[in-house]
Order: C-alpha cells, then sequence, then structure tokens
C-alpha cells in the first residue's frame, strides 16, 4: 500500500511531464503506423494479385519482425543518427508484417463469387480492388493495425536508446538512478496506452465487420 501511494503522489505531482512523454510517445508510434499502413496495404494488395511475389514479399517484412528491436534500432542509428526520426523508422519497419500479411490475407478471403459478380457487371480490375476486394479485407486490415499498434508501442520505450524521447525515457531514467516509482510509472502508463489502444482498434474492427456483413 505504501508504494501504491509513492507511486500515484508521483504521478500526481509530475503529471505534466508524464503527459508531454505520453504525447511524443504515441506521436512515434502514430508516425510509425502510419507510414507502414502506406508502404504495407499496397505490398499487401501486390502480394495478393501477384502470387508469385507474396512469398518474396511475405518472408521479407516476416524477417524484419525478427531482428531483435534493440539491434534494428542500433543498425538504423548507424545510418540515419540519433533522434526522433530512427525511432519511427523502426516502428515503421516492425508495423510492416502485420499490415502487409493482413492486408494480403484480407484481399485473397474475398468470396469469387461476389467477384465474379462484379467481372459480370463490367467491372475493370482496378474498380473490383477498390469497389469489392479492398472494402471488405478492411476488416482484416484493421486487425493488423491493432497488432501493430500494441507492437510499437512496446518497442517505442526502446526510444531514448538512439535519442529519441518518449515513456522510455522515464523507465530509463528510474534504472539509472534506481528509482522504482519512475520504472514503474513510465511501464504502467505504457501499458495502459497498449490496452486503450487495443481496445479502441477492437471496437472500430467489429463495427466495419458488422457493417460488411
Amino acid at each position: 500500500m505504501e508504494f501504491i501511494s509513492r507511486l500515484v503522489q508521483y504521478i500526481i505531482e509530475n503529471y505534466s511531464e508524464l503527459l508531454s512523454l505520453s504525447i511524443e510517445h504515441l506521436l512515434m508510434v502514430a508516425y510509425g503506423i502510419g507510414l507502414a499502413l502506406v508502404v504495407g496495404v499496397p505490398l499487401g494488395i501486390i502480394a495478393a494479385k501477384f502470387e508469385k511475389l507474396a512469398p518474396v514479399i511475405i518472408s521479407l517484412t516476416n524477417i524484419l519482425q525478427l531482428i531483435p528491436s534493440l539491434a534494428m534500432l542500433a543498425i538504423l542509428m548507424l545510418y540515419l543518427g540519433f533522434g526522433f526520426e530512427t525511432i519511427v523508422v523502426g516502428l515503421f519497419l516492425y508495423s510492416l508484417l502485420p499490415i502487409v500479411k493482413n492486408t494480403y490475407v484480407g484481399i485473397k478471403e474475398v468470396d469469387d463469387s461476389i467477384t465474379e459478380a462484379g467481372i459480370g457487371n463490367g467491372m475493370t480490375t482496378l474498380q473490383l480492388l477498390l469497389k469489392i476486394q479492398f472494402p471488405l479485407s478492411v476488416p482484416f486490415l484493421l486487425a493488423g493495425v491493432r497488432l501493430a499498434a500494441v507492437i510499437a508501442i512496446s518497442v517505442a520505450t526502446l526510444g531514448p536508446y538512439v535519442g529519441a524521447g518518449g515513456l522510455g525515457k522515464e523507465i530509463i531514467s528510474g534504472i539509472s538512478l534506481q528509482s522504482d516509482v519512475k520504472i514503474y510509472a513510465g511501464t504502467i502508463i505504457a501499458t495502459l496506452m497498449a490496452i486503450i489502444a487495443d481496445i479502441l482498434l477492437g471496437k472500430i474492427e467489429g463495427k466495419t465487420k458488422r457493417r460488411l456483413a
């Protein structure tokens, strides 16, 4: 109980600083996932439309996911230097797999009869993609974004190691000062952030499924 009261008091007393770190953390995650969507969705579509390229694209994004996060950031730091951009690129690379794979699976899961009906109505390949296949794959894509968000929020705590900020700054500061309160404050806020993102994106995914049902 004493520790909890100390933790609550610390969060209240340092509310503005923790809020600033939380906003910075969210920005890193948002930029990383935003870039992953811009690149990952087209890659997923290409993989779905050109089956010979699918194993190559999925395997490459798989390899990126398998590289330890600290090692990935260290490699990026050699080329991009310290700072915000390095962690954003790292989050972008880590977010690619769930977005590419779920876009690919979503398009492949579209019922052939629906596609054939579109072709029967004179739709071109592009029209089929934009009006039928991609819209029906959105719930799968959102599931990928949901997973990417949880991963990115976790990986973003390593930001301070490459000169970025975010809640990792509070955690690493706590390690340096051997302050359990600072470590728990940063960890709890980051965990809550991941849980809230998962719940919100899950609700959006559920609503999208119901609309398309």
